[in-house]
């Protein structure tokens, strides 16, 4: 159905199929003449479009009577176009563009072949993937991306144009080169990560969120060669915590305790992390047929879509 808006566009109406939804699709002026040029051809006298009852073969029932436009009349009756009769008409339309495929054969489309070919070109021309799911009816975007035939090529002169595009859009001075000022500033967030049981993983030009307690902070990266002085952190405040139980400091305990609580913590993460360091995964060794079966599998072409 086509419906008007605000805009001189129009939209064309899809009933719903394949997500059982509505859906709207913008109309270009090219496709606006070619649809009104069908409903011209099938309009009876009284100007409404006949109303044709048509056979569904996968429900495999009889649709009600509805206004198909890919209709004709035959013994003087509106009937609906069948798919055979819609086959034909391409393969006749083709053989007489004179279009051949790669070895000089006609080409042969089949009708689910043009969502493919035009998934494809807009995908490529720019168009994001996500709408031309919507536009498509997919649940899934995979599907969508199933569809386009996207190549190596297709890829790194995309990603060319979206870099080049991205530059264009940031300001200049984002791209001229660094002093060695910034370079020499640079490294020394590095070095300044340096720490006594490991590094320090904040990010770069930030200062330290946690005034240097790092057993308490969450970003501290233990390294496994400090596993022992980690130890003995632990233990010291083990024999702190004693102390200041036994001499009645009881403000010094909670954060003590709580010290003790991120080295312990820190002291297991660092053990789990070693162990799966140390494990060993047995693979296998595959055998002659199953290497033959993946060979197979690998060289399959895929099933059309």
């Amino acid at each position: 159905m086509l419906s008007g808006c605000h805009t001189p566009r129009q939209l064309l109406q899809i009933a719903p199929s394949k997500t059982d939804q509505e859906r709207l699709v913008l109309v270009t002026p090219e496709l606006a003449d070619v649809l009104s040029a069908i409903v011209s051809r099938v309009r009876a006298p009284d100007g409404r479009v006949p109303l044709v009852r048509s056979y569904d073969h996968y429900e495999r029932v009889w649709n009600p009577p509805m206004p198909l436009l890919l209709q004709d009349r035959m013994s003087g009756y509106p009937r609906p176009l069948s798919e055979a009769s819609i086959r034909r008409g391409l393969d006749a339309t083709l053989l007489a563009s004179g279009l051949v495929d790669s070895v000089g054969e006609p080409l042969i489309f089949q009708p689910h072949d043009f969502r493919r070919i035009f998934i494809t070109d807009a995908i490529l021309n720019g168009l994001p993937p996500h709408i031309a799911q919507v536009i498509a009816g997919h649940d899934h975007i995979g599907t969508t991306m199933g569809y386009a035939a996207i190549y190596p090529t297709d890829a790194i002169e995309a990603h060319r144009a979206f870099i080049a595009r991205r530059r264009a859009l940031r300001p200049v001075e984002e791209y001229r080169t660094v002093t060695p000022e910034e370079w020499d500033e640079f490294l020394g967030h590095f070095e300044r990560r340096k720490l006594a049981l490991g590094e320090c993983g904040r990010a770069y030009g930030t200062d330290c969120a946690h005034e240097h307690a790092c057993v308490r902070c969450p970003v501290l990266i233990v390294h496994a060669t400090e596993r022992p002085r980690l130890v003995e952190i632990r233990d010291n405040l083990l024999a702190r915590i004693l102390e200041a139980e036994r001499e009645g400091w009881l403000g010094e305990i909670e954060g003590l305790q709580s010290s003790l609580t991120h080295a312990e913590e820190k002291l297991a993460q660092l053990d789990a992390r070693i162990s799966r360091q140390q494990e060993s995964v047995d693979l296998g060794i595959p055998t002659f047929r199953e290497i033959v079966a993946r060979t197979t599998a690998a060289v399959t072409p895929p099933e059309p879509l």
